[in-house]
């Protein structure tokens, strides 16, 4: 009988990019260049062998590095997900629900090789609540998917309604379909950040010349952090209670918010709607999860276990944009008593996409 492999870490934020991939990832996030070399490990890391590959490489990588990795730090699973923005960078929805159902089969035989090891999240189009439901479905029910993965909100082409920006944001009534049918399958999504559309960059946005400050370390969780607040406070989970999120990066700043944004949403004197029936802290509390995806920071951590409660809180990496050497050696120094430890760093992973684990 072979060894029982030791329990480690679930991380449930880890990027892949199926082959066909390549050909729409480099126009989808032109100020971020996948070409380039991987981030290595901090200076104090044990890793000894840091890959010196490009993101690309890393990113079509399963089975080798990304396994020996696991394998030397104490990985003991990953959820694998559609490196971003994935369906919802495409603006055309036939092109957008054909990339999802492709890279959808692709991951779901990738998973199949080492299911002890790996699981993944569907990827969709949500240029319609229709098709999102439709591909949901059929990557869960079909092809053993433990939850969906979408990218902050999608792109449109012309002919679509969307925003006055040619976007759309699932808080919209035309969105319900989809997340009724998402609570009766019983997974989570996960809402993850993106870069903003070629075209926003083209004419200009509201970060104006400010690249600098686009991409992971300000504007993703700018702009994710609003269409959040707009999910909890459009009524969606008092539609569908049994709904959950999952959020990465210490919940793109919102824990750190929440009072303040309680405090204002409960105002007698706020002259907008209140659409939902209760407020923010009520829905981190019920339907939202977060994740330490990329943010190694502890005090943080404590600081969200704090607010939230630690079977909200959940451990990522955020690999291979982040190194899994510097995020396990982080996460061994983290001075937690040993129950919520193991309630963050697998069990509640376990218990909330039911996955296929010994707690």
């Amino acid at each position: 009988m072979a060894p029982k492999t030791p329990k480690g870490t679930i991380a449930i934020e880890e990027a892949v990019l199926n082959p066909a991939g390549l050909s729409w990832i480099a126009e989808s996030a032109p100020l971020f260049n996948p070409g380039q070399a991987a981030p290595s490990s901090s200076p104090s890391s044990s890793d000894t062998a840091a890959p010196k590959h490009g993101l690309n490489q890393l990113l079509l990588d399963i089975h080798d590095t990304r396994l020996a990795q696991m394998d030397a730090h104490g990985v003991e699973y990953m959820l694998l997900s559609l490196t971003s923005p994935g369906a919802q960078g495409e603006p055309d929805a036939t092109k957008a629900r054909e990339l999802a159902a492709e890279a959808n089969d692709w991951l779901a035989g990738e998973v199949a090789k080492n299911p002890a090891r790996f699981g993944a999240f569907a990827a969709v189009s949500m240029h319609n609540a229709e098709d999102a439901a439709a591909e949901a479905t059929r990557a869960v029910r079909e092809l053993g998917m433990f939850g969906i993965m979408i990218n902050d909100y999608q792109v449109v082409s012309p002919s679509e309604e969307g925003d006055a920006e040619g976007k759309k944001y699932y808080d919209a009534a035309e969105f319900r379909p989809f997340w009724k049918a998402v609570e009766e399958l019983g997974v989570p999504v996960y809402m993850h950040p993106r870069y903003p559309p070629v075209r926003d960059l083209e004419k200009g946005t509201r970060y104006g010349n400010r690249k600098q400050i686009l991409g992971a370390a300000v504007q993703f969780h700018l702009d994710l952090s609003m269409h959040l607040y707009a999910i909890c406070s459009s009524g969606v989970f008092d539609e569908f209670p049994g709904l959950q999120v999952v959020v990465g990066h210490l919940g793109e700043g919102i824990p750190f918010n929440l009072w303040r944004a309680d405090h204002w949403y409960n105002k007698p004197v706020k002259k907008a709607a209140r659409p939902s029936k209760e407020d923010y802290s009520y829905y981190f509390a019920h339907n939202i999860s977060i994740t330490t995806s990329g943010n190694f920071n502890t005090a943080g951590l404590k600081f969200c276990i704090d607010q939230l409660g630690a079977e909200r809180c959940l451990y990522s990496i955020d690999y291979p944009y982040d190194n899994i050497s510097a995020a396990q050696d982080w996460w061994r120094a983290v001075d937690l008593p040993e129950d919520r430890k193991a309630l963050v760093g697998r069990e509640n992973a376990i218990r909330l996409f039911k996955l296929p684990l010994e707690l």
